[in-house]
């Protein structure tokens, strides 16, 4: 981005040490301009699709995010009217949010290997995704001191996934690099020295999708910001994400947004007038 991050000053509710915010579609977050803050900030947002934007890295998702942005790295906010999403929560808190000498006992080394993970902004997926969006959503229905409880249980948790969001990076960032081509399954499962079996059970565990549906819907995102970004044709937005039937994209673009690529391509001409 063009323009200089601002700086949002983030302060916690009287009594509290931490920040705790939930929105839906009576009460829309405003903020989603390019912003920082000192605070380690976590974000889940339930359902819908939308754009991140953190740091230098720029990715799209779809039916749901969960989010942990390190200190006074900048991003944009995540959600607005026309993502869709059903509920977005966000927890902010400093990095001594319990104060200098609990982060520097021996119990909390994995805590602060998670924050210095998260200077670069870290996207977790899978069951994680599930299980610490639906602790991070009850964290408002809990007594004060039970909600701390569970704002630890919740760091240790995203500790504990990194060393697998790790193995599925090497996933995502190939077909990253190589979704326009055929993806065998038998590469990406050498890829990560697993059996074709263990690496289709693995991977099903970790991200609820095949692998096949996970690269169509990669392929499907990246023709959906074709198509709202590019001046190209349709049948060109076809190929360049991947796809080599015309009328299978068609369908499965359908399937996937409930509408046809061009009429995808003119309901956003007339949000943009």
């Amino acid at each position: 981005m063009k323009q200089k991050p601002r700086l949002e000053v983030v302060e916690p509710n009287f009594g509290h040490s931490f920040t705790y915010l939930k929105f839906d579609s009576k009460q829309v977050n405003k903020d989603i301009m390019w912003h920082y803050h000192p605070e380690i900030e976590l974000v889940y947002v339930k359902g819908g699709s939308g754009r991140r934007q953190i740091g230098s890295h720029v990715s799209y998702y779809s039916e749901s995010t969960l989010i942990l942005i390190g200190s006074n790295l900048p991003h944009c906010g995540f959600t607005d009217r026309t993502t869709e999403n059903k509920l977005e929560t966000v927890l902010q808190m400093r990095e001594d949010f319990l104060g200098h000498e609990f982060f520097n006992s021996p119990e909390s080394a994995k805590i602060r290997a998670l924050f210095e993970m998260a200077k670069g902004g870290i996207a977790f997926r899978g069951e994680t995704k599930r299980i610490v969006g639906h602790k991070l959503e009850e964290l408002g229905t809990q007594p004060e001191f039970s909600r701390l409880i569970s704002v630890l249980e919740i760091g240790y948790s995203l500790e504990a996934s990194v060393k697998d969001n790790d193995r599925i990076s090497v996933v995502f960032n190939y077909v990253k690099q190589h979704y326009k081509e055929e993806i065998p399954l038998h590469d990406i499962a050498d890829l990560v020295s697993m059996t074709i079996p263990s690496f289709c059970r693995y991977f099903k565990k970790m991200t609820s999708k095949t692998f096949t549906q996970f690269v169509n819907e990669y392929r499907l995102v990246h023709a959906s910001k074709l198509l709202a970004e590019k001046p190209i044709t349709i049948t060109e937005v076809c190929f360049e994400s991947g796809f080599n039937n015309f009328s299978h994209f068609s369908k499965t673009f359908k399937a996937f947004t409930g509408h046809s690529p061009s009429d995808y391509r003119k309901q956003l001409k007339t949000v943009l007038k």
